[in-house]
């Protein structure tokens, strides 16, 4: 793969983490327990430290990193607001949404992982997908958790 091809499925990434750094911020404004602010926070934090490790790839591979998010992150975003309003920013409502834009980073973390990347960037996209992969299943299992109180 050219560095080109390369700086490109980086830069998807980049935009990934800043939609996962802004979506669990705003999260974190809404919920109402400090145990999921907490987590909304740090999974924001390590969302932005993902995108700061693919952005110094970036230019050690001679591109502009991207430095926002996408937007359809926005949108979804937006669509958090729109629910959360709906539904009166129930903790469960913002796992729930949270829980669905992991879903769309696990889903292009998997798709960049297809391209044929130099060794040390497959690297780097792996263990950040292992990121990913355990962000999204402590939000799916504290969702469960608080549908099964709901009851």
């Amino acid at each position: 793969m050219k560095d080109k091809d390369t700086i490109k499925t980086l830069n998807n990434l980049i935009e990934t983490c800043k939609d996962g750094e802004y979506g669990f911020k705003a999260s974190a404004d809404h919920a109402a327990d400090p145990q999921i602010k907490d987590l909304f926070l740090a999974r924001s934090q390590d969302c932005r430290a993902a995108a700061a490790e693919l952005q110094t790839l970036v230019v050690r591979l001679g591109g502009k990193p991207e430095d926002s998010g996408t937007a359809s992150g926005t949108v979804h975003r937006g669509w958090v607001a729109v629910k959360g309003t709906l539904s009166g920013y129930t903790d469960l409502a913002m796992l729930e949404e949270t829980e669905r834009g992991e879903d769309t980073a696990l889903d292009r973390y998997r798709e960049a992982l297809k391209e044929d990347l130099p060794v040390e960037v497959r690297a780097m996209v792996e263990a950040q997908l292992a990121g990913v992969k355990r962000n999204h299943d402590q939000i799916r299992n504290l969702r469960n958790q608080y549908r099964a109180t709901a009851d």
